[in-house]
C-alpha cells in the first residue's frame, strides 16, 4: 500500500481547491497552480481536505501513481502558501550576478555576460554573490535553478564557479600535492 498516497492533505487557509474535467486546479495567495490528472487516480475534495484514490490499491502501477500524484498535490498546497526558494552561490575572481529588468545576467568567465531567461511565476533576487530563486511551482524553482548552475559548474581545482548553498563541491589536490607526494 502506499502510504505516501493514503495521506489525507489538508488545504490551507485562503487556498482553493477545484476539479475541472481532469485537471486539478490550485489557487493561493503566491499564484494559481494546476495538473492535469491521471485516468487511474481520482481525487476528492471535501470538508477541507483533499483525498487521493486509485482504480486497483494492489497494482503496483497504481501505487506508484497514487504516491506520486499525492506529493505533487502537496507541493501544490505548499507552493500557493509559502512557495519554494533555491539559492546559489557564485565562487570566481569577478565572477557576478545582476538583474537585467527581470532576467538574469551571469558573468563568469565568458567574453560576454550570460542572460538567464526568468519563467513565469519565478523571481530572482541578487544579494551579493548569493542568487535566489523563488516561486509557487516546485518544479519550475528547481529547473531553472539547475540551468543557473549548469552555466558553470564549480572546476575541482579552485572551486571557481556556480554551486548551490550548502553544496559541498568535490576538489581535488593539484599538481603540486602530487610532486610532493613522491
Amino acid at each position: 500500500m502506499s502510504r505516501i498516497g493514503k495521506k489525507i492533505r489538508p488545504i490551507p487557509a485562503g487556498v482553493t481547491v477545484d476539479m475541472v474535467k481532469n485537471e486539478l486546479v490550485v489557487k493561493g495567495p503566491k499564484g494559481t497552480l494546476s495538473i492535469k490528472i491521471h485516468p487511474r487516480v481520482s481525487i476528492i475534495v471535501e470538508g477541507g481536505n483533499v483525498i487521493l484514490k486509485v482504480v486497483d490499491e494492489n497494482l503496483k502501477s497504481d501505487r506508484a501513481l497514487w504516491g506520486t500524484f499525492s506529493s505533487l498535490v502537496n507541493n501544490m498546497l505548499v507552493g500557493v502558501t509559502d512557495g519554494f526558494k533555491k539559492s546559489l552561490d557564485i565562487n570566481g575572481v569577478g565572477y557576478k550576478a545582476a538583474l537585467a529588468g527581470q532576467d538574469l545576467s551571469l558573468e563568469v568567465g565568458f567574453s560576454h555576460p550570460v542572460l538567464v531567461k526568468v519563467l513565469p511565476g519565478i523571481k530572482f533576487s541578487v544579494d551579493k554573490n548569493i542568487i535566489t530563486v523563488e516561486g509557487a511551482d516546485k518544479h519550475s524553482v528547481g529547473e531553472i535553478a539547475a540551468q543557473i548552475r549548469a552555466v558553470k559548474k564549480v572546476e575541482p581545482y579552485k572551486g571557481k564557479g556556480i554551486k548551490y548553498v550548502g553544496e559541498e563541491p568535490r576538489r581535488k589536490a593539484g599538481k603540486t600535492a602530487a610532486k610532493a607526494a613522491s
